[in-house]
C-alpha cells in the first residue's frame, strides 16, 4: 500500500497535488510520502513484537536526513555500509548504539570513525575485516561490539546482481568456516563477539529461502554456544521485495514474515536484527518526470521523458520494471497505446521501459514511475552534465524540497582547474 492515489481526476501524495509540486520544483523530482514510509516500518516493528528486537533501516536504499529522521523518530535502528552513511545516520541525530554496520569493505578510518562516534556493532565480513577491528579497537583502547556474517550458500531465487547468499558471492564467510573464525575472534584483543549476520540478497519474493537460512543460523546458534561462545544477537538481514508491478504475485507481507522468524530462531532467546530497505522506502517514493516529445519512430512510438537512467537507472542497470502512470488519470475508455519510454541520454540503454501500454499523451504531459523510492535518488549521477534531480518530501498537506537541484554553475564550479592551464 502506498499513498500516491488519484482524487478528482488527479494524481495526489497523500493530500497534495502532485503537479501543484511539479509546478514549484520543475520536473524530474523524486517525492516521498511520509505516511507510507511509518506505515511500512511499522509493519516490521510490529510483526517482531513477540520477543526482543530492533528494525535497522538499511540507510543504502534512500538515505537523505529527512526520510532518516522520520523513521528514527519511529525507533528505528539504521544499518550503515560506508563511513559517509554513518556519518549521514549521526548527522540526522540517530544515536550510535542504534546503528549497525555492514559492508564487505570497511576501511581503517571508517572503523575509527564508528567505534568513536558510537556503534552498535560491526557485521564483520571477513577475517582480515576482523583483524582491523581489533587493531583499531586496541589503539583506541575500547571493545569492538561484533557479529561475523556467515553465508549459506542459499539460493534468494533473486536477480544475480542483488544475490548475497550463495558461496560464489563475494558476502561473508562460509558457513562451514564459522566456528574457526568465532574461535580466532575470542583471542583477539579489542573485541566482544555479540551475535551473528546472515543476509542473502534483495527482492526476496518468497520465504523458503530466508526459512532455509535462518534453520542453518540456528544450528550454528547451539554450536557456537557449546563453543562456550555468547550468542544474544542475530543479525537476520533484510530482503524483503515488494511488488513493483500490480499484476504480480505479492511477495510475503510483514507479519508472515515475522512469523516465519519466530519459527526459526524464536527458541533461542536472542535479540533479533532485521535491516529493510526496499519495503520501507520503494513504495514511498515516485520519480515525477514530464513528457519532452512524442515521436514517431518506424514501428513504434516513443515518449521521450525529461527524466533519463542518470536519475533512475535500475532499469538499464537490473533490467527492472516500474509501472509508470499519467499524473492526470485518464478518462473511462481512453484506449490505451504502445509507447517506447525512454530519456534524453545519448545511450541506447536509456530506456525505462518497451512497447508499455500507456494511455495516448502529448508534450507537456506528466508521468509518475511507481515504486522509485529504493534504489533511486541513492544511485543517481551526474551524467550528460544533468544536475542530480531534487528530492521531496510529503507529510499530510504540506511539502518541502529536502534536496535542491543544483545549477549548472554549482556543478561547473566543482571543477579546479590545474594552475597550468
Amino acid at each position: 500500500m502506498d499513498h500516491f492515489i488519484y482524487q478528482n481526476g488527479a494524481l495526489f501524495a497523500e493530500d497534495v497535488p502532485v503537479a501543484e509540486i511539479a509546478a514549484q520544483v520543475g520536473t524530474p523530482f523524486y517525492l516521498y510520502s511520509t505516511a507510507t514510509l511509518t506505515r511500512h516500518f511499522k509493519l516490521f516493528d510490529e510483526a517482531l513484537d513477540w520477543g526482543p528486537h530492533l528494525v535497522c533501516y538499511a540507510m543504502k536504499a534512500a538515505s537523505n536526513q529527512a526520510i532518516l529522521k522520520t523513521l528514527a523518530a519511529e525507533g528505528a535502528g539504521m544499518d550503515v555500509v560506508s563511513g559517509g552513511e554513518y556519518a549521514r545516520a549521526i548527522a540526522a541525530g540517530v544515536p550510535g548504539e542504534r546503528i549497525v554496520f555492514s559492508g564487505v569493505g570497511k576501511t581503517h578510518d571508517e572503523i575509527k570513525a564508528a567505534l568513536s562516534g558510537g556503534i552498535r556493532q560491526f557485521n564483520v565480513e571477513s577475517e582480515p575485516e576482523m583483524r582491523v577491528i581489533s587493531e583499531v579497537a586496541v589503539s583506541l583502547g575500547v571493545q569492538a561490539p561484533i557479529t561475523i556474517r556467515v553465508n549459506p550458500d542459499v539460493d534468494a531465487k533473486t536477480h544475480a546482481k542483488i544475490a548475497t547468499g550463495k558461496s560464489e558471492n563475494k558476502f561473508g564467510i562460509p558457513i562451514a568456516r564459522a566456528r574457526e573464525v568465532y574461535a580466532e575472534a575470542a583471542r583477539l584483543p579489542g573485541l566482544k563477539v555479540v551475535g551473528i549476520d546472515v543476509h542473502i540478497g534483495s527482492q526476496l519474493t518468497q520465504l523458503e529461502p530466508f526459512e532455509q537460512a535462518y534453520g542453518k543460523v540456528a544450528e550454528l546458534t547451539e554450536a557456537l554456544r557449546a563453543d562456550g561462545h555468547e550468542i544474544t544477537r542475530l543479525d537476520l538481514g533484510g530482503g524483503l521485495g515488494i511488488p513493483y508491478t500490480r499484476s504480480n504475485e505479492a511477495p510475503p507481507l510483514p507479519t508472515e514474515y515475522g512469523a516465519m522468524v519466530q519459527r526459526a530462531v524464536g527458541h533461542l532467546g536472542c535479540e533479533v536484527e532485521i535491516e529493510p530497505g526496499r519495503l520501507i522506502a520503494g513504495n514511498a517514493g515516485i520519480l515525477v518526470s514530464k513528457v519532452i516529445y512524442v515521436k514517431n519512430g518506424e514501428g513504434r512510438d516513443f515518449l521521450i521523458l525529461d527524466g533519463a537512467m542518470n536519475d533512475l537507472i535500475r532499469p538499464a542497470m537490473y533490467e527492472a520494471h516500474h509501472d509508470i502512470i499519467p499524473v492526470r488519470e485518464p478518462a473511462p475508455g481512453l484506449e490505451p497505446q504502445p509507447y517506447d519510454i525512454v530519456g534524453p541520454v545519448c545511450e541506447t540503454g536509456d530506456t525505462f521501459a518497451k512497447e508499455r501500454l500507456m494511455p495516448p499523451l502529448a508534450a507537456g504531459d506528466l508521468v509518475a514511475f511507481r515504486s522509485a523510492g529504493a534504489y533511486g535518488a541513492v544511485m543517481a549521477s551526474e551524467y550528460n552534465t544533468r544536475p542530480l534531480i531534487p528530492e521531496v518530501l510529503v507529510k499530510g498537506d504540506q511539502f518541502s524540497v529536502i534536496r535542491p537541484r543544483p545549477t549548472y554553475e554549482d556543478m561547473i564550479n566543482r571543477d579546479n582547474i590545474p594552475e597550468w592551464l
